[in-house]
């Protein structure tokens, strides 16, 4: 049998604990479901992550960069409405034509993070709020105020959680195709308000 490299035994490792949190939460994700899913010996998860929480490190670590990847993905380098409106846009159709696993693993670690003492799930949204406010404050120029870039990020935030919650919760893809039209109408009026 070949020797599979270390790096892609931890990609392996970090893929395999986003699909069995996903499908068993935090709390059904032991080593030896995660190693089996891996298809890898439990010693080589205990190799290449000491303890589960690194491991449910590096997971958190791959939501932030797949994260931060669609975010710029959807930068249209336009004006601050266009370019809020496509960022939004994008997270949601990422949500829609993602793994359902990559984002139930997601809310699943967040409530989990929101437990521990360091409290890790600040990190993710601290990161994707300076990628948001970054691409949104070279739309906007001089002309929009750090406040209002920063409420704006905040919407852009909240209406995707909330989007994806309903989506993993009904699980229809053409409802949640439906409703996602309604939460970028929402976004449209909220900005044309927001801005004039």
């Amino acid at each position: 049998m070949a020797r599979v490299p270390a790096a892609e035994r931890r990609d392996d490792l970090v893929n395999a604990a986003i699909r069995v949190i996903a499908s068993r939460g935090v709390d059904g994700a032991t080593t030896r479901r995660i190693a089996e899913q891996a298809n890898a010996p439990l010693a080589t998860l205990h190799y290449c992550f000491q303890t589960k929480e690194l491991l449910f490190t590096a997971v958190f670590e791959r939501l932030t960069e797949r994260y931060r990847e669609v975010l710029i993905e959807n930068d249209v380098h336009g004006d601050l409405v266009a370019t809020a409106r496509a960022m939004l846009r994008g997270v949601l159709d990422w949500y829609l034509e993602s793994d359902p696993e990559f984002a139930s693993a997601s809310f699943e670690l967040i409530s989990w993070a929101q437990r521990q003492e360091d409290h890790p799930a600040v990190t993710v949204y601290n990161e994707a709020f300076n990628v948001v406010r970054s691409i949104l404050a070279r739309a906007a120029g001089q002309d929009v105020a750090p406040e209002t870039i920063d409420q704006i990020g905040y919407v852009i935030s909240t209406l995707s959680d909330g989007f994806v919650v309903n989506w993993l919760t009904y699980a229809d893809r053409s409802r949640a195709a439906q409703q996602a039209e309604t939460v970028v109408d929402v976004f449209d009026a909220w900005l044309a308000v927001k801005l004039a």
